[in-house]
């Protein structure tokens, strides 16, 4: 049974839905990244997402912009970043995934990289730019090394696009609850709780909600409907507010501990940055 499949079976069998926070490889520097990362699977983190940075992140905000950009002036590549997982997936037992556009893949080299993603240990893999109708750029390569390939679906989406995902997507499916790019808001949109509902019921894959999801009430929402939330941009902030070191760990921490917290139980009133 791949990795995925193992985490959200247990977790159905356990009436729970999955927390998956995101980080940016090496912000604000290597050291605290590296911290974060285990800091956010002793809270309570199910699965995490590692973002590539990139110089042009078409699917994110000014927030995951900011923290790719200052990545990228520490020098850390996309070779470096895998390395970085492999030692963390030596480190903590939380699978972990990879966010990353396609050119760096196609740069790197798509055999190249799904080996190395592969030793990694990487369990699943995102890329926000690849359509659907351009999945087999990289799904015969993810197939051969057994990481699945996590496909995206918006708040416009037809049911012959759903349809289409269904067919290709492994793992779960990425959901995004609202129109536009990736940042915190103080309100998330009805029409992403019922795009929740109707694509699970045309796929036996777990849907994940992400995008805009800024508190615990709002994670828990988002719960009723789907088997999983995905932060990011509220924890970019965070760690954009609270500086560099021991400080933003600790804050971190703390938010995710009331995410799923208000997950699990739907009364936490812990909150964070949005």
């Amino acid at each position: 049974m791949k990795t995925l499949d193992r985490v959200f079976e247990n977790l159905r069998s356990n009436n729970r839905k999955a927390l998956i926070p995101f980080f940016t490889a090496g912000y604000p520097d290597v050291p605290t990244f590296l911290a974060l990362v285990m800091e956010a699977s002793k809270s309570g983190a199910d699965l995490i997402e590692i973002g590539i940075p990139f110089s042009d992140p078409i699917a994110d905000g000014p927030t995951i912009q900011y923290s790719s950009a200052r990545a990228l002036k520490t020098g850390i590549t996309l070779s470096q970043t895998l390395e970085l997982i492999k030692k963390l997936t030596e480190m903590i037992p939380t699978p972990l995934l990879v966010m990353s556009y396609l050119n760096p893949i196609l740069k790197m080299g798509v055999d190249q990289f799904m080996k190395a993603a592969n030793e990694a240990g990487v369990a699943g893999l995102i890329v926000p730019d690849l359509p659907v109708e351009e999945v087999g750029l990289l799904k015969s390569e993810a197939r051969t090394v057994g990481i699945p390939l996590i496909l995206f679906l918006a708040p416009t989406s037809s049911d012959k696009r759903i349809e289409q995902v269904d067919a290709h997507a492994e793992g779960f499916i990425y959901l995004v609850s609202i129109a536009g790019v990736t940042g915190a808001r103080d309100r998330l949109a009805g029409e992403a709780l019922r795009l929740a509902a109707r694509v699970r019921s045309k796929t036996t894959l777990p849907v994940c909600v992400g995008f805009g999801i800024s508190n615990p009430e709002q994670a828990f929402c988002l719960s009723r409907e789907a088997d999983g939330v995905i932060i990011g941009s509220a924890i970019v902030d965070i760690i954009r507010k609270a500086g560099e070191g021991t400080a933003a760990i600790s804050q971190v921490g703390s938010f995710l501990a009331a995410v799923r917290r208000g997950i699990d139980t739907g009364n936490d009133n812990g909150n964070g940055g949005s």
